[in-house]
């Protein structure tokens, strides 16, 4: 886990991090229950040039996040992410999810004959599940960041936060910027 501060969110260090838990933080303020969000990060001293009259705080992290459009209804997230080429003056980009998921200890429960929506459905019913929103962040230079929230400990200081904890979603991220 990141540092903490003794009342408030976690202390971060690098500037993907912030990036992170700033989203992590307005995610927060929508509630559970909501869609998968998609953001490009923006350099802040690159857009503060360009578009001086946005009001960016001085405070402002070194990384906007800029939300895009609604992801669409229906279609399953890898596809969509497939989909995305992002322009050049996006440094990279991020997204926020909430999934079910299992302790490493249910796992071995899992039947191996499920998958798709049997296996979410079977997950769902699990007593030991947790629900998550999970949000990652990529840059161009393949630099990673996640933040895990658990719906059970929705708390800023509460926020687990590392490079490797949703590789396969960071992945998938780092492929919009190939092409």
């Amino acid at each position: 886990m990141s540092n903490l501060s003794p009342s408030g969110p976690p202390m971060a260090s690098s500037p993907l991090t912030r990036a992170v838990l700033e989203i992590d933080e307005y995610a927060s303020g929508l509630g559970w229950d909501r869609p998968a969000r998609l953001f490009a990060l923006v350099d802040t001293a690159r857009l503060r040039a360009q578009a001086p009259s946005l009001k960016l705080g001085q405070d402002a992290t070194a990384y906007t996040p800029i939300e895009q459009e609604e992801i669409p209804k229906g279609k399953p997230l890898d596809e969509f992410l497939g989909t995305i080429a992002w322009p050049e003056g996006v440094a990279g980009c991020a997204l926020t999810v909430e999934r079910l998921m299992l302790p490493p200890s249910a796992e071995a429960q899992v039947p191996k004959d499920l998958s798709g929506a049997k296996l979410n459905k079977w997950v769902a019913a699990h007593p030991d599940r947790q629900e998550v929103r999970m949000t990652v962040a990529v840059l161009r230079n393949g630099t990673r960041e996640a933040a895990i929230r658990l719906r059970e400990k929705d708390s800023p200081t509460e926020v687990l936060t590392g490079p490797d904890l949703v590789p396969g979603l960071a992945e998938a991220l780092a492929a919009t910027f190939e092409g």
